[in-house]
């Protein structure tokens, strides 16, 4: 009966070395007003700084997410008194954003979904508020720090979406490595815009804002329960109220204000900061070092290398990752077995061990060095990935373990024949279990039997046609 019709404002808090305009380091630390300047603090005479970092990171931004850049970086105030604020006005974009007309494909539901971004732009933060029943205390180790605000077109018509994009674009903050984006240090949260309008109409419903919600839960819990909450007045022919509110911990949104005119911020330029060109060297340098974001690589996988879907969202999912399974690729490696070790090896020790892949001893080329020895039959992978474990372990490099221990895998059918018939004849009884009662568990015990005699270097494959040749060969005969 409804339609949903969703806007999402995100703010991300960029990586650098300093605040957006002044030298103040942009570090997170859990002692209040630690890190702070005169600028941060609105002191009189005060002159802000651009952060060169802070502006190619944010077009960094712009270009990856589609959007058409500017000719040159101006920034301008925008006028609003509050306690988070000491300059009473906030520097930021509105004349010429870092970006606009962009856009960011995610998928939803195995369909890809087009989110229209009107713009990006680059402000700093405020410093952040601490209430308590009787006073508020203000902590400035915030404010001034580079954050970029992206602003979509109403385009999204689901807490399924909002969520999707939200996560998406967190990866691609980190695939471009501009932010932590750590949603619990408060360097990425959204405004959520909301309004239902009648399947037939053509004109938006009222609109209500949800401010600083920072976890996907919570962005979907805010969605969720509005939708119901304006549908329950529409049905009973209320009206939706225009208001700003707030997502509680119980799921549940409750209004803070009610907004029955927009703001006017009076923004004009910030006469403090001189507009800078933005050269065609630097957007084409920018350019040229963008990477491939998780949608791409998933397409990719799926279909130039097709991948399981699990594998290839499990490979696309962080740049590390995959940038890894690209590396072994690019020396030549048997893609399902790189996706096999990757996906298991790899992840698994990193997850055991508690480490990043930053950390991992074992380099693309040397595991694609295993992979190929696998490939070649050389060594089974079973044991390849004992040696993997091994070699991280003793902190050596597997391919010399498995030249120093002979782990080369035994192929030669002669030499496998002659092995298996000497455990039959040792293993009689087996055989008769076989022979007599057909006993199918005859086979894995003489598998097992196999391996362990050959320090798992026996060809599995070979090892159990064999076997079962063997084995049909005494039944055929009767012979134990």
């Amino acid at each position: 009966m409804f339609k949903v019709v969703i806007g999402l404002e995100v703010h991300c808090e960029l990586t650098t070395n300093t605040k957006n305009f002044s030298a103040a380091p942009n570090k997170f630390t859990d002692y209040p007003n630690e890190h702070v300047s005169t600028v941060d603090l609105g002191l009189p005479g005060i002159l802000p700084v651009a952060n060169k970092e802070a502006v190619r990171k944010a077009l960094k931004t712009a270009l990856a997410l589609h959007c058409k850049t500017p000719d040159e970086v101006i920034f301008d105030r925008k006028n609003y008194f509050y306690p988070d604020l000491p300059k009473g006005y906030q520097i930021t974009q509105n004349t010429k954003p870092m970006g606009i007309n962009g856009y960011l494909d995610i998928m939803v539901d195995g369909k890809i979904k087009r989110v229209d971004i009107h713009d990006l732009h680059l402000e700093e933060d405020t410093a952040s508020l601490e209430h308590f029943p009787k006073y508020s205390l203000i902590d400035y180790n915030r404010s001034g720090v580079p954050l970029i605000e992206i602003v979509t077109e109403p385009c999204l018509s689901s807490a399924d979406e909002a969520v999707t994009f939200f996560e998406d674009l967190r990866d691609v903050f980190l695939f471009l490595g501009v932010s932590e984006a750590k949603s619990n240090f408060g360097q990425m949260r959204c405004d959520v815009n909301i309004s239902l309008m009648r399947e037939d109409s053509t004109e938006l419903g009222t609109k209500v804002e949800m401010k600083n919600i920072n976890a996907t839960p919570s962005i979907r819990a805010a969605i969720e329960y509005e939708i119901k909450r304006q549908s329950d007045l529409l049905l009973k022919g209320e009206k939706v109220v225009q208001e700003t509110r707030r997502i509680g911990e119980d799921g549940k949104t409750y209004s803070m204000r009610e907004k029955v005119d927009a703001l006017d911020y009076k923004y004009f330029i910030e006469p403090n900061i001189p507009s800078t060109p933005i050269s065609d060297d630097l957007i084409y340098e920018l350019k040229s070092k963008l990477p491939e974001l998780k949608l791409e690589r998933y397409i990719k996988y799926t279909e130039k290398y097709k991948l399981s879907d699990y594998d290839a969202k499990v490979l696309s999912k962080e740049r590390t990752i995959s940038d890894y399974f690209e590396e072994v690729l690019s020396f030549g490696s048997d893609i399902d077995l790189s996706v096999n070790f990757v996906t298991t090896t790899v992840l698994g020790t990193l997850n055991k061990l508690e480490i990043s892949l930053e950390d991992f001893p074992i380099t693309p080329k040397t595991l694609s060095g295993v992979i190929e020895l696998v490939h070649n039959k050389k060594i089974s992978l079973d044991h390849a990935k004992k040696i993997i474990y091994e070699s991280i372990e003793k902190k050596e490099n597997p391919l010399e373990l498995i030249e120093k221990q002979n782990l080369h895998q035994i192929d030669d059918e002669d030499e496998l024949l002659t092995l298996i018939e000497g455990l039959m004849e040792e293993n009689k009884e087996i055989v008769r279990q076989y022979v007599e009662e057909t006993n199918m568990g005859a086979i894995n015990f003489f598998i097992g039997q196999t391996m362990k005699k050959t320090n798992r270097q026996a060809n599995p494959n070979k090892s159990k046609d064999i076997i079962i040749k063997c084995l049909e060969r005494r039944k055929e005969n009767e012979q134990i």
